[in-house]
């Protein structure tokens, strides 16, 4: 499929300020900007950032796979409450702490294989603009001081509530808690939110007209991605959670401050993740993920148990819209199906080295058999197809199913001539690589990620990956002589093992059962 890089293909994304679904139109042809919400960094990633930014890392591919040319601005927020609680407790510098926590954030992004954004910034890298952009408000009307601390004035934005669709009016009638007395009697709106902060002693500060301060934590945003993307750009995304109040008072700082709207011409927000845990009655419940629940799971927790490309297919089960059930089942159930991809790209190259056929001679060899030439052939149309209809990624990785069965069929024993079996089978492969490209997994050796994939599922189990292959080729020899019940002993105690076999009409395989866990070590 020829690829225009000129004038790429529209995409149809659902806007969170529109609340529909809308074609996106850059700002200039062929181009996409791009803000995403980034972490604060006082603790390490858990498995819902891994979810935006997998997420936000499958948009610039398939972006920059269409011909787009994509400018993508993550940021850290290295300058925050959270970040100074921690270090008091931690007895460490605050912003000490934000690196070393910035570090930590990049190995979990790069053991997902997420790649880093074209800019990076820090909050303590643009304090000046931060204050250049406080003044502007001030200066405007917009903001306004009292003893040192700096607040916006909400109900002088006309379309304050445009993104999350409630007016002040609704906001006010539903607000509800308690709210710190002092801080409430110097705001002159309760929704008021802070532009600039005073520093305590002992806390980052940094010299400003109001005194020595911070800044705020929504001012960050503005400021960040206005400095490298301009007053408009075209996305901005970050998770469900940030759209009130985060990016509502992003969009009332940014276009009051700039005099442009609107600030952005897409907004994308990505959905929650629940886990699943089982009830004192033994019922699976759904609760929100939080660390006072204890169903807390850190993305380091998950990668130690699941191979990175598992996770990343897990994560994408599910449209990014919606909530994601995290369970140790769907992780297994991702893990067997990327077990099942990686299968076919070696069963793929081992058949092609059985014809005695390169990647380059297998690419000119002929043409498509008749079987699955129709999956084939309309491969390409449905996964990108999928990805450009709001980034349907259950839809993509249902078209991918379905080619790599056409894959496993038509590398078992069949009637095609060999010319035109070793070009379907390139194709194949070529198509699986290139999606797997896309979706930011299947990029290993087969035969490597394989071996990674079963280490892990071994993990606890009193039984080796070699020791399994040799009950396999003992049980195989005990079939070829008919000694079908010594087969059956050996199919049992691996059965007992946790170690599952299926024979297939090329070789027997097998994968750990569901039940394993009962064979665990403890």
């Amino acid at each position: 499929m020829t690829i225009d890089h000129t004038n790429p293909r529209p995409i149809d994304i659902y806007d969170t300020r529109a609340g529909e679904t809308e074609t996106l139109d850059p700002l200039e042809t062929g181009e996409i900007s791009m803000y995403v919400c980034g972490v604060t960094v006082y603790d390490v990633t858990h498995i819902g950032h891994a979810r935006v930014y997998v997420f936000f890392d499958v948009v610039q591919r398939f972006l920059e796979h269409l011909g787009y040319d994509v400018t993508h601005v993550r940021n850290f927020t290295d300058v925050d409450d959270k970040i100074i609680e921690r270090a008091r407790d931690e007895d460490e510098d605050p912003l000490e702490l934000a690196e070393r926590y910035i570090e930590a954030f990049n190995d979990d992004m790069e053991a997902l294989n997420v790649e880093h954004a074209d800019y990076e910034p820090r909050v303590s890298e643009v304090v000046d603009d931060v204050i250049d952009m406080v003044r502007t408000l001030q200066e405007k009307g917009y903001a306004y001081e009292v003893e040192g601390d700096v607040y916006y004035r909400v109900e002088d934005f006309d379309d304050y509530g445009k993104l999350s669709h409630r007016s002040l009016d609704e906001l006010e009638a539903g607000r509800s808690g308690r709210t710190d007395e002092d801080v409430a009697e110097e705001k002159e709106n309760p929704f008021d939110f802070a532009l600039w902060k005073s520093s305590e002693p002992e806390e980052p500060s940094w010299e400003s007209p109001w005194g020595e301060g911070r800044p705020g934590w929504h001012i960050e945003c503005s400021v960040m991605s206005t400095k490298y993307l301009g007053g408009q750009f075209d996305l901005h995304g970050g998770g469900s959670d940030l759209v009130f109040p985060h990016h509502e008072n992003e969009i009332a700082q940014s276009e009051a401050a700039n005099d442009m709207a609107p600030l952005v011409q897409r907004w994308m927000h990505v959905g929650l993740v629940n886990v699943a845990t089982e009830s004192e009655e033994g019922e699976q419940v759904e609760e929100k993920m939080s660390k006072s629940l204890g169903n807390y799971w850190t993305t380091r927790d998950v990668l130690d148990r699941f191979h990175s490309d598992a996770v990343r297919y897990f994560l994408l089960t599910t449209h990014y819209r919606k909530p994601i059930t995290h369970s140790m089942q769907n992780l297994e159930d991702a893990t067997r199906r990327v077990e099942y991809l990686y299968s076919t790209l070696n069963r793929i190259d081992n058949t092609l080295d059985q014809l005695g056929y390169s990647d380059e001679e297998a690419a000119a060899a002929g043409e498509l058999v008749s079987h699955g030439r129709e999956t084939i052939e309309g491969f390409l149309p449905t996964f990108e197809g999928a990805l450009a209809d709001d980034f349907n990624t259950s839809e993509a990785l249902a078209a991918i199913s379905e080619i790599a069965k056409v894959g496993n069929e038509l590398t078992s024993p069949g009637d095609w001539p060999e010319d035109d079996l070793a070009y379907t089978l390139y194709t194949i492969d070529h198509h699986l690589r290139k999606a797997g490209q896309v979706l930011g997994f299947l990029q290993q050796v087969p035969g490597d990620a394989l071996d990674e994939l079963r280490a892990l599922q071994l993990e606890g189990l009193d039984i080796t990956g070699e020791e399994i292959e040799d009950k396999i080729a003992a049980r195989r020899e005990a079939r070829e002589n008919e000694a079908w019940e010594v087969a059956d002993e050996i199919r049992d105690e691996l059965q007992a093992q946790g170690i599952e076999l299926m024979d297939k009409a090329w070789g027997t395989i097998w994968r750990v059962s569901r039940g394993a866990d009962d064979n665990r070590d403890a």
